[in-house]
């Protein structure tokens, strides 16, 4: 079945005209056009900000001219993961979606439905002829998934709504009412390299098939992170025989779980059996230690030959030190709201090459200071070994309101149509909302959206009748937006 013949199809179709366009976050022109092109063919109010976010504006239609102007917000960029055997180029193709049962995926591929779906919804409002609803103003934001750039230059007075609904929220019975805010902190040290010995023979070691995740939502679901793992690998072989090190790639994306690493190792070729022998046994040992999460997670040996240089020994000894001790996954648990993350840390990407190690992680927190301290608990181990540490693309958490007029009737709505009450919750993903309140200081936030799973991961998918469910609940909101003050 196509996507293209799923209900709603207007939101539908529009998912798959978007998915169609190369989307990676800081390459946006060509969606950034897409969208340009969309609302100038509507013949609505269509213009660029300064950062190139696009805002379209829509009137009232007939008899809802005295609601509250409602802002529709979404963000345009999508996070590019693949699986390794994945042949796919971002930069050129389109999404390939599948529809298995009630999910829609990707093949070997995210899917964008984090924030594609938000961003179609805005759209079949937009180009809808049979909907009523308020004066419409639809934010589409950019270079979301890595910085925030759009949110944190918004032009603020490009808009004149009172109510913003943020539809980037990834489970349909949660009203996200808060969220974390977030620190980059890349690293980089040159290491001294030395030639391989002789007499040793090269491995390459490679974790693959675990599941990855967002580094926000699903820090705290024990997932193993690759980069961790084949750390811990390393230390522990290290403490046995001589091993000399000389490559290590993990990771991919900086707000991603990673859920793939290899390295490159030489080892005496006379003790190969007695080592091969250590390193399954050491793999089992991971294996079974996260058997109940990682059910794919393999550990992959595979004879090289490379002329390759390896790391001297010392430098070896401190960067695996480092890697092993630095901070990694939930930091603090939140005191004052049940089952939330308040800060953590995601070891995102490791790369051991040519003389140079570089990592990138980034630090989530809904409180400024404990963001402060898992950011300098992270500098602190890296400037120990004497690595340059730069902090970037700081952005601020978005503090929950319970009393909020929007929550509260959104609240109000669900129960009347689904017989329940919503999770009004905040989250520990990075929500634009934070940054946009500076921007717009007097504009009631909430976020909402359909379920989607393993965002930021190949295995992303979103949920048919979720999304069906989304849909009629967004649609009764707009018609419920309450009567300008």
């Amino acid at each position: 079945m196509s996507v293209r013949n799923l209900e709603p199809k207007a939101l539908w179709n529009h998912f798959a005209d978007l998915n169609a366009v190369p989307r990676p976050s800081k390459k946006e022109e060509r969606v950034i056009q897409f969208m340009v092109d969309f609302g100038n063919q509507l013949g609505l109010e269509t213009r660029l900000d300064r950062i190139q976010n696009v805002v379209i504006k829509k009137p009232a239609t007939i008899g809802m001219e005295n609601r509250t102007t409602l802002i529709l917000q979404s963000h345009l960029d999508m996070v590019h993961q693949k699986n390794e055997e994945t042949v796919f180029d971002f930069n050129s193709q389109g999404i390939e979606m599948l529809v298995d049962g009630d999910w829609v995926k990707a093949n070997g591929t995210t899917l964008g439905a984090d924030n594609g779906i938000g961003v179609a919804a805005i759209m079949a409002l937009l180009a809808s002829t049979d909907i009523q609803h308020p004066a419409l103003e639809a934010m589409f934001t950019i270079d979301e998934e890595t910085g925030m750039t759009g949110a944190k230059e918004l032009d603020g007075s490009l808009y004149s709504g009172k109510i913003l609904l943020n539809l980037d929220t990834e489970d349909d019975d949660e009203l996200s009412i808060g969220c974390a805010g977030g620190i980059d902190t890349n690293t980089s040290y040159k290491y001294n390299q030395v030639t391989v010995n002789k007499d040793f023979k090269k491995l390459k070691i490679a974790i693959k098939g675990l599941l990855g995740g967002h580094s926000g939502m699903d820090i705290d679901k024990g997932r193993g992170n690759a980069n961790k793992l084949l750390t811990r690998f390393l230390y522990q072989l290290s403490s046995l025989f001589e091993v000399q090190l000389i490559s290590f790639d993990g990771g991919s994306l900086r707000n991603a779980i990673p859920r793939e690493a290899n390295c490159v190792i030489a080892i005496k070729s006379e003790l190969s059996a007695e080592i091969n022998e250590k390193i399954q046994e050491l793999g089992a040992v991971l294996v079974n230690e996260y058997k109940s999460i990682e059910p794919n997670f393999k550990l992959n040996t595979e004879s090289i030959s490379t002329e390759e240089l390896a790391m001297d020994s010392t430098d070896f000894q401190k960067i695996i030190n480092t890697l092993h001790g630095v901070q990694n996954g939930v930091f603090r648990m939140s005191p004052e709201i049940k089952d939330l993350v308040e800060a953590s840390s995601s070891l995102a990407r490791v790369i051991i090459k040519d003389g140079e190690f570089i990592t990138q992680s980034l630090q989530r927190s809904s409180v400024e200071t404990s963001k402060d301290d898992v950011a300098n608990t992270i500098r602190a181990a890296f400037e120990n070994m004497g690595a340059s540490v730069v902090q970037s693309g700081d952005y601020p958490g978005w503090q929950p309101n319970p009393s909020s007029p929007i929550v509260s009737l959104m609240a109000d709505l669900y129960k009347e149509m689904f017989h329940e009450s919503p999770h009004i919750k905040a989250c520990h993903a990075g929500l634009e909302c934070g940054i946009l309140g500076k921007h717009l200081p007097n504009v009631d936030m909430v976020s909402f959206g359909p379920n989607i799973r393993a965002a930021h991961s190949p295995d992303e998918k979103v949920q048919i009748s979720s999304v069906q469910k989304f849909w009629r609940y967004l649609l009764a909101t707009i018609e419920s937006v309450p009567l300008t003050n």
